[in-house]
C-alpha cells in the first residue's frame, strides 16, 4: 500500500516512480483532451466569433486578462484536498488552454497555406519537451537558479504582449524566440521541481504545471513556423 501524502524527495523508488507515471499520465491525458476540445470548438464556433476574438485590440486583452485570472483559479483547485476538484481544476485549465489557442490554430489550418503547420508545431514541441525531461532528470546541476529568471521573464513578456496589443506593433519573430527559450527554461524548472517539491498525492497539480509550459512552448513554436509560411 502507498503512503499517498509523503514528500517526493522522501518516498521510496517505487512511491517515486508511481508518482512519476501518474503525472506523466495525467499531462497525456490533459494533452489529448485539449485536442478533443480544441476540435469540437473549431466545428461549432462560427469563424466570424472565432475572428472576432483577436478583432480588436481591447477584445484581446479582455481575453488574455480574463485566462490569467481563470488560470490562478484552476491552480487553486488542482491542489485542493478532494480528488475530483483537482480533477475540475485540470479540466477547467484545458478548456482555458483550448478557447485561448483557437483563434490561432483556426488561422493555422485555414490561412496559412499548409494544413501540416500545426502538425509540425506538436511534433517539435514534443521532441524538445522530450529532451528538455532527460537534461532535468539526469543532470547533477540545481536548475532553482531558474525561477528567479522565469518570474522576471514572466512579467516583462506579459507587459510587452500588452504594449503590442494596445499599441498596435508587432513583437516580432526574436520575440517569438526568446518566449520558446522562457518556456524551455519553465519545463526544465518544473521538471526537476518534481523530485523535491511535491508530495506522492499531488501528480494532478504537477501535470497542470507541466501543462500550462508545454503549451507555452507550443504556442511560440506555432507562431515561428506561421511567420516561416508568410
Amino acid at each position: 500500500m502507498y503512503n499517498t501524502d509523503m514528500p517526493v524527495a522522501l518516498a521510496s523508488n517505487s512511491e517515486k516512480a508511481l508518482f512519476y507515471r501518474q503525472t506523466y499520465t495525467h499531462l497525456a491525458m490533459a494533452v489529448l483532451g485539449f485536442i478533443f476540445v480544441e476540435g469540437l470548438l473549431l466545428n461549432l464556433i462560427p469563424a466570424d466569433l472565432i475572428l472576432a476574438m483577436m478583432g480588436g485590440k481591447f477584445i484581446w486583452l479582455f481575453i488574455l486578462g480574463v485566462f490569467w485570472l481563470a488560470s490562478m483559479l484552476a491552480n487553486r483547485l488542482v491542489f485542493a484536498e478532494k480528488r475530483s476538484t483537482q480533477y475540475a481544476g485540470l479540466a477547467f485549465y484545458v478548456l482555458l488552454e483550448a478557447i485561448i489557442f483557437l483563434p490561432m490554430i483556426f488561422l493555422a489550418t485555414v490561412y496559412s497555406g499548409s494544413g501540416n503547420v500545426v502538425l509540425e508545431a506538436a511534433v517539435l514541441t514534443l521532441c524538445m519537451f522530450g529532451a528538455l525531461s532527460f537534461i532535468a532528470f539526469t543532470t547533477k546541476s540545481d536548475l532553482s537558479f531558474l525561477r528567479s529568471i522565469l518570474i522576471i521573464g514572466g512579467f516583462v513578456s506579459i507587459g510587452l504582449i500588452a504594449l503590442g496589443a494596445i499599441f498596435g506593433f508587432d513583437l516580432g519573430l526574436w520575440f517569438s524566440v526568446l518566449m520558446v527559450a522562457l518556456a524551455s527554461g519553465s519545463i526544465l524548472y518544473q521538471t526537476q521541481q518534481l523530485k523535491s517539491v511535491y508530495s506522492t498525492d499531488q501528480y494532478v497539480g504537477a501535470a497542470l504545471q507541466l501543462f500550462a509550459s508545454v503549451m507555452l512552448l507550443f504556442w511560440y513554436i506555432l507562431r515561428i513556423l506561421m511567420r516561416s509560411r508568410d
